[in-house]
């Protein structure tokens, strides 16, 4: 640079700021030489590089403004001519137009965001903008030929810019004077990637970046088909094999396909309501036994109940007599359980015996309840085993009450007649129920059933193996708990006696007192009830306690239904006249 020269100042690569120096009067915008330009001639100013063809002035030499090509202008510093400088006109900067029509919806980029926006066609790169991205050394013949920034010069005329060309921004200076870009081999420039190659969808084919999951080949495709399908069909073979086992059990549970399947109603619950038979069964039966009996001559079945927890059972007497004294008598719990009894106490009168088990524990006592409680039309249930089939349980009402019931009499002299002041049932009891109990709807016993109407025999126990016509009795709990709390105690039961013979075969209605006792004594015991009441002989009973007699049996079942010292009124007829007298029972020893 010489000294005394006002010095050019140049701004590397980007415009001038306006008002600055001499050039600000050529208008601001234009490209201003950039790292092509070289200070030729050792003045310090850098000069513009020259397309081919075009020559200007020597140095030091005077030049006019149409000495130069379309373009380049003579140094306009005023002054300050002949220093050799040239300056670029700088054309006013343009804005790249768009590759389409104008969106009426200012739809992005090139305007506000719109309900739609048609992608932009793909815009290829000129060969000139990817040559200017390449690397070039210093110095060498591309540096001219290759302007700064996509800008080429023809015959000095500046060049259509590119599609893409845009105004540079922030482009950073050349390297200081003196100091060389790096080199770069020309067969590394040419063999740098193509930027576009992968963005591109018409360009020539190529390998393609892999940054996820590997695309899987042919062969890796149909190993993965073969092995879906093998499992597919192992996972078939199990289900169909499962479905086909399921469907043989079913069948082979519940027939073929063309068998008959009747519906059935599900399983309910094993309860029952306790007033119901099936209740009272269940409480009842664990109290209940059978009876075998078995003596010298004869053998017989019978039923019993337990009273106490010590062993005592209460059947009939005619149960327990084919044993005698020396039979032998076994007791089977409903449970299966067996035990051996002995006879603790019996009565003929009543048709009552006690027998007691020894050993056994966890007995069940059967409650006892009321017999004057009981109306006819009331249910029942009676428990047995008639004709050995023990635990048998059948229902009914009560039919009627104080039916006077005689039974036995086998053998002759009176002494095994027993009377009964029964409660009628139609209950089904059969040879094998005697003994057993005649429940209520609350479990408790009213009655010991004891007698049947058969229809051959017209008779009860012991009289033959006809069945139920629904005609059954049984002795009141009222009187066989009097008799088996005697039993028990005293091992024989009292009986209230009013102290006269009477005459059996009386066919007359009422009871008729005879003349004469067997024997020949008094019909009329002295000192007895009878004779203290004013009672003769001959005279006729026609009434007890205000309630009609006919016969001798129903003036003894009367009786017998009271306890020895009760009071009771009866009403007599003596001569045609009718007269009323009170006594008071007395007691006998029975059998």
């Amino acid at each position: 640079m010489d000294e005394g020269k006002p010095t050019k100042a140049k701004w590397w690569g980007r415009p001038r700021p306006q008002g600055t120096g001499a050039d600000s009067g050529t208008g601001g915008g234009a490209p201003v030489p950039g790292e092509d330009d070289r200070d030729r001639d050792g003045d310090g100013d850098f000069e513009l590089a020259r397309p081919a063809g075009i020559s200007g002035p020597a140095e030091g030499t005077a030049s006019t403004a149409s000495a130069f090509p379309v373009g380049l202008h003579k140094d306009a510093d005023g002054g300050d001519a002949g220093d050799g400088d040239f300056e670029l006109e700088r054309p006013a900067p343009r804005r790249p137009e768009p590759l389409h029509a104008p969106d009426p919806y200012s739809t992005p980029p090139y305007g506000r965001p719109g309900p739609w926006a048609p992608a932009p066609p793909v815009q290829h790169p000129t060969a000139a903008l990817t040559q200017a991205q390449g690397a070039h050394a210093p110095g060498s013949g591309a540096e001219a030929a290759t302007p700064a920034h996509g800008t080429h010069l023809a015959g000095g005329v500046p060049a259509q810019s590119a599609p893409f060309d845009a105004v540079p921004q922030d482009v950073p200076p050349p390297a200081p004077a003196g100091q060389g870009l790096p080199h770069v081999p020309e067969s590394a420039a040419s063999a740098a990637p193509d930027p576009w190659q992968n963005y591109d969808p018409w360009a020539a084919p190529g390998p393609l970046q892999q940054n996820g999951v590997g695309v899987p080949t042919a062969a890796q495709r149909r190993k993965r088909t073969r092995k879906a399908l093998v499992l597919g069909a192992v996972a078939l073979a199990l289900v169909s094999g499962g479905v086909g086992g399921a469907a043989g059990a079913y069948l082979e549970r519940n027939g073929g396909l063309t068998d008959v399947e009747l519906p059935q109603a599900a399983k309910e619950a094993p309860g029952r309501a306790p007033d119901s038979v099936a209740g009272i069964a269940a409480h009842a039966l664990p109290s209940v036994v059978t009876l075998h009996v078995r003596g010298s001559e004869e053998e017989g079945t019978g039923t019993g109940f337990v009273l106490d927890g010590r062993g005592h059972i209460l059947t009939n007497n005619h149960v327990i007599e084919p044993a005698g004294g020396s039979g032998e008598i076994s007791v089977t719990f409903s449970g299966g359980e067996t035990a051996k009894a002995e006879v603790v106490g019996h009565d003929s009168g009543y048709d009552l015996a006690v027998v007691k088990v020894s050993g056994v524990r966890g007995l069940a006592p059967m409650p006892l309840g009321n017999s004057d409680n009981v109306q006819v039309g009331d249910p029942v249930v009676a428990i047995g085993a008639p004709f050995d089939l023990a635990n048998t349980v059948t229902s009914g009402i009560i039919s009627a009450k104080e039916r006077p019931i005689t039974a036995g009499g086998e053998k002759g002299d009176g002494t095994d007649v027993s009377y009964v002041d029964a409660l009628q049932t139609d209950a089904p009891i059969n040879p094998g129920n005697s003994g057993g109990p005649l429940l209520d709807t609350r479990a408790r016993v009213i009655g010991i059933n004891s007698a049947i109407r058969s229809a051959d025999s017209g008779s009860g126990l012991g009289s033959g193996q006809a069945g139920s016509i629904g005609l059954g009795f049984a002795i009141p709990v009222n009187q066989a708990k009097r008799v088996a709390e005697e039993l028990i105690n005293t091992g024989s039961a009292t009986h209230p006696v009013i102290g006269v013979t009477l005459d059996m075969e009386y066919g007359g209605d009422g009871a008729r007192v005879t003349a004469k006792a067997a024997g020949g004594g008094p019909a009329v015991s002295a000192g007895g009830p009878g004779a203290k009441a004013g009672i003769k002989a001959g005279d006729v009973i026609t009434e007890v306690d205000g309630l009609r007699v006919h016969s001798g049996e129903e003036l003894i079942v009367k009786t017998r239904a009271h306890r020895p010292g009760d009071r009771l009124r009866l009403t007599l007829r003596r001569g045609g006249v009718e007269k009323t007298v009170t006594l008071v029972l007395g007691s006998a020893n029975g059998d």
